[in-house]
């Protein structure tokens, strides 16, 4: 099943100009303009500490994703769909396994730190980004839909840990929040 989903959405790669641009753009820009927004929104004016605090949590939450994504490739080796012949690759290839998506990962990370610290309107607009990158990585042939689904999962449970150890108030909080 994980392959049949795979090829019906790479299906339509290399045929239709505007949606393989499209698409290539949100593959390759789509987590560092993530970031950007993330970095941006630091210097809110609405409830600046509490945002300022989910900023700093989802930044972590991005590093402990990619973080827990490096151990589980030292354990897990799945190859690539276009190296298993199951999608037609648009964008250069990669060098690592394919499982977990680190897109999937560093995108849902940001999305679920923002849902987590109650920030509805944003996290929602984080996740429909997510879920916009994690489609263009199927599509351009680098991920099957299981490698999304491992990357979203260890998103946000780095986002669930970050939020349980990370808490707002504290010294180094007050700190880091208090910058700039």
């Amino acid at each position: 099943m994980d392959q049949e989903i795979t090829r019906w959405i790479n299906a339509p790669a290399g045929s239709h100009a505007a949606l393989d641009m499209a698409m290539i753009a949100l593959t390759r820009y789509g987590v560092p303009l993530l970031v950007l927004l993330v970095v941006v929104q630091w210097w809110s004016r609405q409830d600046r500490l509490r945002l300022r605090h989910t900023c700093i949590a989802a930044g972590l939450s991005f590093l402990a994703g990619l973080g827990l994504n490096q151990i589980i490739l030292l354990f897990v080796h799945r190859v690539r769909p276009y190296d298993a012949g199951v999608s037609h690759l648009i964008i250069e290839h990669s060098a690592d396994w394919s499982f977990p998506s680190d897109h999937a990962t560093a995108s849902f990370a940001i999305a679920a730190a923002f849902l987590l610290h109650g920030f509805k309107g944003r996290g929602s607009a984080f996740l429909v980004a997510a879920l916009a990158v994690c489609l263009s990585r199927v599509y351009v042939g680098t991920h099957y839909t299981t490698d999304i689904l491992g990357g979203a999962a260890t998103g946000i449970f780095a986002a669930i840990l970050v939020r349980q150890l990370y808490r707002a108030g504290t010294t180094m909080d007050r700190l880091v929040t208090g910058l700039l």
